[in-house]
């Protein structure tokens, strides 16, 4: 375990509160000026099963969760079984002593205890936050301050449970662990609230989602903010409706974004290419999860690249960019906000389940958020496909006294359908000329992140999975260059030259490595190994570190 690090590990069926107890410890973590990383494992069930929630917290930033955790909570016998061996050298576990007697542990009689409320089993979260508070040495009125925040129904019941499981807890390890406090208090939110706040950073007018996790909770923030920003947020009967109306919301103006995840996006694809005949400015949040069809459903996975870069039928430019921390998602939602409507084109936030349902600590500066400004026709007869010196026409909208004609054929500079040879070539040139201006653009842009290291290895890799790297390399006190393209198409093959006679190994979540051959076939770069996970769950920093040592020798 890091010796930084402190993580709290709470685990138990759907419909316990587990998720709940979680993040309020994460919030618990926050209040002390901490760093907080909070990973939620969950069976695509409502009631039962086996859930967890994973909170990692340091002094400084922190990237990942942490599988062995200093401190354990097991609600069942199941979550005891399978959390058996995920604890640290002096870690304590608790369990449920209704529902067995273990050797090593302590127990609580959580059952007995809830079955005095009429909440019953969500208690069983309240009860995980009342050890948490003793073992970290909180007092009872600053546990009970945060229950009163966190747990609104039933605060009386809601308090006086927690103080009973807190008097049982407190003589055999009230204050085992003292947490050094941070510097100060941050937020905490999750990859697709980021994403929300950064499309609203952005300007969005329009946002339509048919729910499909991962993505589904970017529907639900944006429905509640909607009101507070002047938001249209719609929820249509299929995922071929939410692509269709959103085309024609972006051709009123109104900027517009969707949310899938591959099956999903599968339904959207003819749609996606309808966006890019028409050139259309619509920005898909593309969030993976384990395929192929309903697959691992919440689960984790990086094999959707390959279908993000290729989707659609035709030549046409699509813009495909991940964001490798929350943070990031934020700022690149309104970035690619942006470019969809400079460039007039279709585009992808490519994302996964990882980065979009894990919660950490951010601190954003809405002031540097990116707005988007379209090329906007000012006099004179109006072509809608006019071909320009960067193939970016001048959009115009209703209400107008001209014709604005936007057409899923192949049509001249006014729109009007054709099937003439010239002008089918002139138009494919006039939309292919937008790739060199993207390129030229994105070159004023970091597009890269890379990270120089005094290793002769290069580590690749992108998404989420940046952060368990960076966090890997930190626990195992390695230090190679890691290089983790933020656009993937257009590949910044211009940012990579440097790497092609290099020792490098690749790091993703795919089976058949899709990342790999990418920088292979685009970049010309020799891949030594990929290091491969493809089990629905994310890396953790230790598993991680000890197979990058194992390929370094």
């Amino acid at each position: 375990m890091a010796q930084d690090v402190f993580t709290f590990l709470v685990g138990g069926k759907a419909g316990e509160g587990v998720k709940k107890a979680g993040s309020v410890s994460a919030h618990i973590f926050s209040s002390m000026g901490r760093h907080v990383f909070q990973m939620d494992d969950y069976m695509s069930l409502i009631r039962g099963g086996h859930n967890f929630s994973v909170i990692s917290t340091t002094p400084r930033w922190i990237g990942s969760h942490y599988m062995k955790a200093n401190l354990v909570v097991n609600f069942d016998k199941r979550s005891c079984d399978v959390h058996k061996n995920d604890i640290t050298e002096n870690g304590i576990i608790f369990f449920n002593s209704d529902e067995q007697d273990l050797d090593r542990g302590i127990g609580i009689p959580l059952t007995s205890e809830v079955e005095k409320y009429p909440m019953k089993n969500l208690m069983f979260g309240v009860g995980a936050v009342a050890i948490l508070a003793a073992a970290i040495g909180f007092q009872k009125e600053e546990m009970n301050n945060i229950i009163k925040d966190e747990y609104p129904r039933g605060i009386e019941d809601n308090i006086r449970f927690a103080d009973t499981i807190y008097d049982l807890v407190y003589p055999d390890c009230g204050n085992k662990f003292n947490l050094e406090r941070g510097d100060k208090k941050r937020p905490i939110i999750t990859g697709n609230e980021a994403i929300s706040l950064g499309a609203i950073a952005g300007g969005l007018d329009v946002y339509y989602g048919y729910p499909m996790t991962p993505a589904s909770s970017i529907l639900h923030t944006l429905a509640q903010e909607a009101e507070n920003f002047g938001l249209a947020v719609v929820h249509p009967e299929s995922e071929i409706t939410v692509i269709n109306m959103a085309i024609g919301s972006a051709f009123t103006g109104a900027r517009t974004m969707v949310g899938t995840s591959g099956g999903g996006f599968s339904l959207m694809t003819e749609g996606f290419s309808l966006a890019g005949m028409t050139e259309a400015p619509v920005l898909i949040v593309l969030s993976q999860r384990p395929g192929p069809a309903t697959g691992v459903p919440t689960y984790t996975e990086q094999a959707e690249l390959a279908f993000a870069l290729t989707a659609g039928h035709g030549d046409f430019l699509r813009i495909v960019a991940s964001p490798r921390t929350i943070r990031e998602a934020y700022y690149l939602t309104s970035e690619m906000l942006d470019l969809v409507w400079k460039f007039q084109t279709p585009g992808i936030l490519l994302t996964e389940k990882h980065l979009s349902e894990s919660s950490m600590t951010v601190q954003i500066e809405v002031e540097n958020s990116g707005w988007a400004e379209p090329k906007i026709h000012k006099a004179g007869d109006y072509k809608r496909y006019l071909d320009t010196d960067d193939g970016i026409s001048p959009l115009l909208f209703p209400p107008s006294n001209q014709v604005i004609k936007w057409n899923s054929y192949e049509h001249d500079e006014f729109g009007i359908t054709t099937e003439d040879s010239k002008k089918i070539s002139f138009m494919h040139d006039k939309r292919n000329k937008k790739l060199t201006s993207l390129i030229e653009y994105l070159k004023g842009k970091e597009t890269v992140k890379i990270i120089r290291g005094n290793l002769p290895i290069n580590i690749f890799t992108y998404g989420s999975t940046y952060m368990s790297v960076l966090e890997a390399v930190r626990y195992g006190n390695l230090n190679p260059t890691i290089i983790a393209p933020i656009y993937l198409s257009p590949l910044p093959i211009w940012e990579l030259k440097e790497f092609k006679s290099q020792d490098n190994v690749v790091i993703e979540q795919s089976s058949t490595g899709q990342f790999s051959k990418l920088l292979s076939e685009k970049a010309g770069l020799e891949i030594r190994t990929t290091i491969k996970q493809y089990n629905g769950r994310p890396f953790d920093p230790m598993d991680l570190s000890q197979k990058i040592k194992e390929v370094l020798g």
